[in-house]
């Protein structure tokens, strides 16, 4: 199953919705979608995942990159298996969980894809590890030989 993500902006605060997998192939989509509703003046975020059975350590860390643009971070219905992730990482304490009804139900609308190439999801999960070590150092060590991997993969690129 491919993953869908669906946005609406009311109010200052831009809902998104992932259905399916939060993973690294949706992350430079996720990054570019998010960036674009605070430069339209949006300052909180809501992260509907009520259809997302997992999140992966790139997605985490560009959600998390989006921490210093945001007064606010809401994820909704998180699934009992991203919460321990949010947990395990060091990174719970900076969002906010609810459990309810979407109140932009019916306002959402598909996004479209950037088509991010190799290089593109490479640098976007580098980038997300490194801020995921410097939320929190006990992240170092579970991501070092990862971010080392992927430095000598774009050197090859």
């Amino acid at each position: 199953m491919q993953t869908l993500m669906q946005v609406a902006t009311i109010d200052g605060v831009a809902c998104v919705k992932v259905v399916g997998a939060a993973n690294f192939s949706l992350g430079v989509d996720f990054r570019v979608v998010t960036e674009q509703c605070c430069e339209e003046g949006n300052r909180a975020l809501l992260l509907d995942l009520s259809g997302c059975p997992n999140m992966d350590s790139t997605f985490l860390g560009i959600l998390m990159g989006m921490t210093g643009r945001l007064d606010r971070i809401e994820l909704l219905n998180p699934c009992e298996r991203v919460v321990d992730l949010l947990e395990n990482l060091g990174v719970l304490d900076l969002v906010s969980v609810s459990h309810g009804a979407n109140p932009f139900d019916g306002q959402l609308e598909d996004t479209e894809s950037v088509d991010a190439g190799k290089r593109e999801m490479a640098e976007a999960s580098l980038q997300a590890h490194r801020t995921l070590m410097g939320i929190n150092s006990e992240n170092v060590p579970r991501f070092k030989d990862v971010t080392k991997f992927l430095e000598e993969d774009l050197g090859r690129q």
